[in-house]
């Protein structure tokens, strides 16, 4: 039987119940950080804080003092947070995932099933009813690919706060009349989803109950990943978006 790899995982809190569950079931040996959530909400922080743990990841030593096989990265590509995340001298391993709704549904393609008419429909989990400032999350991803080249330009001409302004007036929020939360087996004991079905009753609203899958956690950590649905990042290369809904991103040298 061979020695069980070594990893570094860095996630989102988000995850954490998810990814503490998935770890249990890992033939891995995975020594885990989770950074806090809310991150994403500014790209830039997100990146700054990410590498600056993936630099210390890199030089850090796992159980039994050898190096660890790879960092492992509990995180799509999160408003652009993570384009340009450079591999030092470990692999970076992450799932082809725009953000954190993708990850708790379990496949690119079940996000678009449930939110193709709506990218940035606004949805609910256990760890943003834990750990989050409010209870629910509005996806970043109709600002991170197609329409939302324009958002990145607007970036780069006016900085974030202006063009963030920019894009609100340009396209305004329609009022929501659905809370939608993501329920994944594993964390369903918890009773969250009967939180927000009395939630979405008090503020007058339909509550559509989403199955997740968290197949694309567990595979981050079970090691053996199908280059279809994970990006391994060589050392020395870096993160960089592709624009679409098939790679996500891709690695550069």
């Amino acid at each position: 039987m061979p020695a069980p790899a070594r990893y570094r995982l860095i996630s989102c809190n988000v995850f954490q119940r998810e990814l503490s569950f998935a770890l249990s079931q890992s033939p891995n040996i995975v020594d885990p950080e989770f950074l806090e959530l809310g991150l994403h909400e500014q790209p830039g922080k997100l990146f700054e804080a990410l590498q600056a743990r993936i630099d210390a990841a890199d030089t850090a030593k796992a159980p039994g003092g050898e190096p660890y096989d790879a960092i492992l990265l509990g995180y799509g590509l999160c408003g652009n947070g993570l384009s340009g995340i450079q591999a030092r001298t470990r692999p970076l391993v992450l799932a082809r995932a725009h953000d954190c709704c993708t990850l708790l549904l379990g496949s690119r393609s079940e996000f678009l099933a449930r939110f193709s008419e709506n990218l940035s429909a606004s949805w609910s989990s256990v760890g943003y009813i834990e750990r989050g400032l409010t209870y629910f999350r509005a996806s970043d991803l109709g600002k991170s690919s197609g329409i939302g080249m324009e958002y990145s330009a607007l970036v780069e001409q006016y900085g974030e706060e202006n063009a963030a302004y920019v894009w609100e007036t340009l396209h305004p929020e329609l009022k929501e009349t659905e809370l939608r939360y993501i329920e994944v087996p594993e964390t369903a004991g918890h009773g969250h989803a009967d939180t927000m079905r009395a939630r979405a009753s008090e503020e007058g609203k339909e509550f559509i109950l989403i199955k997740g899958n968290i197949r694309l956690l567990s595979g981050l950590v079970a090691g053996g990943w199908d280059p279809a649905e994970y990006l391994v990042v060589p050392p020395g290369s870096h993160i960089e978006p592709t624009w679409d809904h098939d790679k996500v991103f891709e690695a550069r040298a």
